[in-house]
């Protein structure tokens, strides 16, 4: 009796679509501005604390849809100790609140009002649920970690820069 060997033949390599080369390289053409903006990145972590400030980077790039930075900083987040659970429960925060302090979610729930201005204001109960969890110095801290993300955000979305190739610093 003969016995026929049937050597399973290999899956296909995916193909991914292809990636999109950079607008524009920022930084090469205006150094000064892009030193100042990382000027201010030092200035807004100052005093924050890291796992609220990855939380409020990688919140509020969800929100402006910027790849480039969810990339960045979901890695930097995971590289310093985050849960990869709580980060893919990030964008789904308000139905996942067992996930995040109550100082984390005021402060998830005013990147958002500050992030999405087109709804016209930060509304007052946004702004008063964080200033019941942060005295005035770190609410401002917030608030300025908010914006230097949301910068963050459009200056990547605009010059379309390509996520996937950023190595965290403590990898």
């Amino acid at each position: 009796m003969t016995t026929d060997t049937v050597t399973p033949t290999a899956p296909a390599p995916t193909e991914y679509a292809h990636e999109h080369a950079p607008r524009l390289p920022l930084a090469e053409r205006v150094p000064e501005f892009y030193r100042a903006m990382l000027q201010l990145e030092r200035a807004a972590a100052k005093d924050v604390d890291p796992t609220l400030y990855h939380l409020i980077k990688i919140r509020a790039s969800q929100v402006n849809h910027c790849a480039f930075c969810l990339d960045m900083h979901t890695k930097d987040a995971l590289a310093e100790g985050e849960t990869v659970e709580r980060i893919v429960q990030l964008s789904a925060w308000r139905e996942s609140r067992h996930f995040y302090t109550e100082r984390e979610l005021a402060a998830l729930a005013l990147t958002e009002s500050v992030t999405l201005l087109t709804d016209g204001s930060v509304p007052d109960e946004v702004y008063a649920q964080a200033a019941a969890h942060f005295d005035e110095t770190e609410l401002a801290r917030v608030i300025g970690a908010i914006v230097v993300i949301n910068s963050w955000n459009r200056i990547a979305v605009s010059t379309r820069m390509a996520p996937g190739h950023y190595t965290p610093r403590s990898a």
